[in-house]
């Protein structure tokens, strides 16, 4: 039976990171190929991604697993105490790039649906669907799979996504939701001019600074059922200018915002542009506004599906998760549009960080839960 600690620390010394493959999905096809799983890879973009299905196609009742294998930069790696490619267990601790974002989760569920298949066929299907694209601009990852999966008649009617969701200990929290994320980037033109006569230029830095206080002391929301209120942060301002006596033509600056159910990418671009039209008549600098969208916010409402995740995890941990929507984004804002979805996966403490690691009873602890899911699933 394949052991989630031993495909852990394989996984995590094939150097992926994105959007190297590294071996990493190879190994994966070859482990569910022996175990009986239909596997094709479905390359886009110069990204690689695998399917996997043990079952009939199609089938009503076919139960998925979303994850990656891709991962981030380890920075200097003389940094570090272990190598991060190393996949090195010492003193009950696996250590290594991937230790929980998230070369275990995929490690636990594929050994988790290789034992539930192997010891208890089911009637219904198990798909992994697994990218090299989540830590990367996510445009051939995720996304393709399910491109693929409609082409070809492929279909999940339930997906969990193993990305570490617990915060501090195992079976405290998982996803039902996330918010959404877009970035906005503002260019404000003036004209140059001699900093002695202002009179004789038109300054775009006074005018940015208006209009970042304006967006940033904004209240958006005070938060919905589900989520917390809505964030705004200005993340930089860049003029770029090295002469004290000279009053720029151009500034820059860079908005991120992560919203709630009480917003969308649109109603929010909607806003950001009027507050921009609105300094532009005031200061008579042009504005310019871009705007990119990683995801909108979404809601798995609480039901069948969070119910049986939370009560396979409290039995396994003695922990009833509580349903949150906080954090980042993940690829469940892909698969929400296929399917319901929910998150649930390791500690993670340490994801991007050195030194990334991860105690090994927590992958063992993570794959009975896994098979908890399914069997409870096709019961």
């Amino acid at each position: 039976m394949t052991d989630p600690v031993s495909l852990s620390a394989d996984l995590i010394r094939c150097p992926s990171v994105t959007p190297e493959e590294g071996g990493a999905l190879q190994l994966l096809a070859s482990v569910l190929g022996g175990a009986g799983f239909e596997c094709h890879r479905v390359d886009r973009g110069g990204i690689a991604n695998l399917f996997a299905r043990w079952g009939a196609k199609g089938h009503a009742r076919s139960f998925g697993f979303n994850g990656h294998t891709d991962v981030v930069p380890v920075g200097d790696a003389a940094t570090w105490t272990r190598a991060p490619f190393s996949g090195e267990i010492a003193d009950g601790v696996l250590w290594g790039r991937g230790a929980t974002d998230m070369k275990t989760g995929v490690a636990a569920f594929a050994a988790a649906a290789i034992r539930f298949v192997t010891e208890t066929p089911p009637d219904g299907a198990i798909i992994l669907a697994i990218t090299g694209d989540e830590e990367g601009d996510a445009l051939h990852g995720t996304t393709a799979l399910l491109d693929w999966m409609a082409d070809q008649g492929e279909a999940m009617s339930a997906c969990l996504v193993g990305e570490p969701t617990c915060p501090n200990e195992m079976g405290e929290m998982m996803k039902i939701g996330r918010r959404g994320s877009m970035t906005a980037y503002f260019t404000l033109r003036g004209v140059q001019g001699h900093s002695a006569y202002p009179h004789r230029a038109l300054n775009p830095l006074p005018a940015m600074a208006r209009l970042m206080d304006r967006l940033a002391s904004h209240t958006l929301d005070e938060g919905t059922d589900h989520f917390d209120a809505s964030t705004l942060a200005v993340t930089t301002i860049d003029t770029g200018n090295p002469a004290n006596n000279v009053i720029p033509a151009e500034t820059r600056a860079t908005v991120n915002i992560r919203f709630n159910d009480a917003h969308s990418s649109t109603s929010l671009t909607e806003w950001l542009q009027a507050q921009a039209d609105q300094i532009a008549r005031e200061t008579g600098v042009t504005v310019d506004m871009r705007v990119t969208v990683s995801g909108e916010s979404f809601l798995t409402p609480p039901g069948p599906l969070s119910d049986l995740v939370a009560d396979s995890v409290q039995a396994e941990t003695g922990r009833r998760p509580e349903l949150s929507t906080s954090g980042g984004t993940s690829d469940a804002r892909f698969v929400k549009n296929h399917c319901p979805v929910v998150e649930f996966g390791l500690v993670g403490k340490t994801m991007h960080q050195v030194d990334e690691r991860v105690p090994v009873e927590q992958i063992t602890q993570l794959k009975a839960i896994y098979t908890r899911i399914l069997t409870r699933y096709f019961e």
